[in-house]
């Protein structure tokens, strides 16, 4: 049942895939003591210019060198723990949606065993290398000439729960890949891995580049969340980037592939204007792929500057009752010394004609971002979070 008089017209999510800022208290636990993305970045970066994010709040949730605190931020800003047990992708963006995970997904540290890596290679009529953690780009440049000579594929893992497999485009066409990986996914299923991950990438030894080809085949959630109630109630859930991926397609009416950040972005403005009601839902994924998980302080620093410029072409989009919520899924803090994401706390920022400044302080789970979001496009309650709406609509 919806609300006849709900606060929200269009509530917008951007993930700022891996823009933790520190303070999970059990960091530690997970082995990510002192990890804190935006905070680390600017430090190691000699400070950050972030006005409108600024302006908005980032400054007063941890210390970023550049960005002062604000005494009277123009923006709702506060911090999100996780609840659920891991730091990953899935984890993050399901409890964003009300969803908790209170079972780690199964991680492979070692690799694989036979039970998985046999049937994945009979499945794939191929042979298979690797199998271990490692970085993406790193176990590419390893084994890349050895796949382009034999076709093997190359599977590998990390610290998350991920089976992911890379393959040169020339020598495994996108659409065999996608069908190893829809049978890996099955095999997946039975072991309780999060995601498998299509790595495509092209190029030659010495030289090689992933490429936005990525497909995510995720588990499916295994009940309803927030996408689910807003498309039953009539109205649009449309994801931009791995949304879709994310969720395996359960709740989402529509979906934008992108290309990175900058595309990601672009698109945003342009979608904003093709849904009259509902949920635009975005992941802006070159935080972590492309400067997280590669230790790339300056990458980093470079797109937090350049989401900062977009805001103001976002915020001129925006109409009456539209909210926008700047948010994260998990850190991944490129100063550490592994590739690996990294157990934080998140940022939570919102903002738009909807919403009024307030400080939020530290929520107790992700799940308070779908609830707030469920009572302001006027829907029943999630099964958790704690709605912070009374504070922040206007």
């Amino acid at each position: 049942m919806t609300d006849p008089s709900p606060r929200f017209r269009r509530a917008i999510i951007v993930v700022a895939d891996g823009v933790g800022c520190g303070g999970a208290p059990d960091a530690a636990a997970y082995g990510d003591g002192g990890a804190d993305t935006l905070g680390n970045v600017a430090r190691a970066a000699g400070g950050l210019e972030l006005p409108n994010l600024g302006q908005l709040g980032i400054g007063n949730l941890t210390s970023i060198a550049g960005v002062a605190p604000e005494s009277a931020p123009r923006g709702a800003h506060g911090v999100m723990t996780e609840a659920s047990a891991g730091k990953d992708t899935i984890t993050g963006h399901w409890e964003m949606a009300g969803l908790l995970t209170t079972e780690a997904l199964a991680t492979f540290p070692h690799g694989f065993p036979p039970e998985i890596t046999g049937p994945l290679r009979t499945a794939a009529g191929r042979g298979l290398i690797g199998n271990k953690t490692a970085s993406g780009t790193a176990i590419i440049d390893e084994l890349g000439p050895r796949h382009m000579a034999t076709g093997e594929l190359i599977l590998y893992t990390s610290a998350d729960s991920v089976l992911q497999i890379a393959a040169h485009e020339e020598v495994v066409p996108l659409s065999e890949l996608y069908l190893i990986c829809a049978a890996a996914r099955e095999i997946a299923d039975r072991n309780r891995i999060g995601r498998v991950i299509a790595r495509p990438f092209v190029g030659h030894p010495g030289s090689f580049r992933r490429t936005y080809n990525r497909r995510d085949f995720s588990l499916v959630p295994p009940a309803p969340t927030l996408l689910d109630r807003i498309a039953g109630a009539g109205m649009e859930v449309v994801g931009i980037g791995k949304i879709w991926d994310i969720f395996a397609g359960r709740g989402v009416t529509r979906s934008i592939h992108s290309e990175g950040n900058a595309d990601g972005m672009r698109l945003t403005v342009e979608a904003i204007a093709t849904i009259q009601r509902g949920l635009l839902f975005v992941n802006l994924v070159d935080f972590d792929m492309l400067y997280g998980h590669r230790n790339d302080v300056t990458g980093f620093a470079r797109a937090l500057v350049e989401l900062d410029a977009w805001l103001p072409r976002l915020e001129a989009a925006l109409a009456p009752g539209d909210a926008v919520f700047i948010t994260a899924d998990h850190g991944n803090d490129p100063t550490t010394p592994g590739t690996d994401h990294t157990r934080e706390r998140v940022p939570l920022l919102a903002f738009g004609p909807a919403v009024r400044p307030a400080a939020l302080g530290t929520r107790a789970s992700f799940s308070d971002l779908g609830q707030t979001v469920a009572a302001g496009l006027g829907l029943a309650s999630l099964d958790r979070g704690a709605s912070f709406l009374g504070e922040i609509a206007r």
